[in-house]
């Protein structure tokens, strides 16, 4: 399924990358520890969590991570939507919480990284 799909049919708003919605993703990680993405996350995976500094842009260039979602209404400070515009990071936006987002990406079919 490719994030254009997901941004759809979860009403997610996009903050950065609109035009990389076409990227395909299967599977997906949450969590709010850096470190924990950096060791566990898979390539290509999209990331859920509620952290909104730069260092999300590069943890997800350093894992070649498929997009990031926020959480709980969270908005990504305006450096790291910059960061994230200029290293080509898809970076979307929810009210909804994590563990109520996490079941609704894994009843479209993806699975855990």
């Amino acid at each position: 399924m490719n994030l254009k799909e997901i941004v759809e049919k979860l009403q997610l708003s996009v903050r950065t990358g609109a035009g990389l919605l076409d990227k395909e993703v299967s599977r997906g990680y949450v969590s709010d520890l850096m470190s924990d993405v950096i060791a566990n996350a898979n390539e290509g995976a999209l990331w859920v969590t509620l952290q909104i500094h730069q260092n999300i842009v590069a943890v997800a260039v350093m894992k070649s991570l498929g997009g990031i979602i926020l959480v709980n209404g969270r908005e990504p400070e305006e450096v790291t939507q910059q960061k994230a515009e200029a290293e080509g990071v898809p970076i979307m936006v929810t009210d909804m919480p994590a563990f109520e987002l996490v079941g609704k990406l894994f009843a479209l079919g993806i699975s855990g990284s």
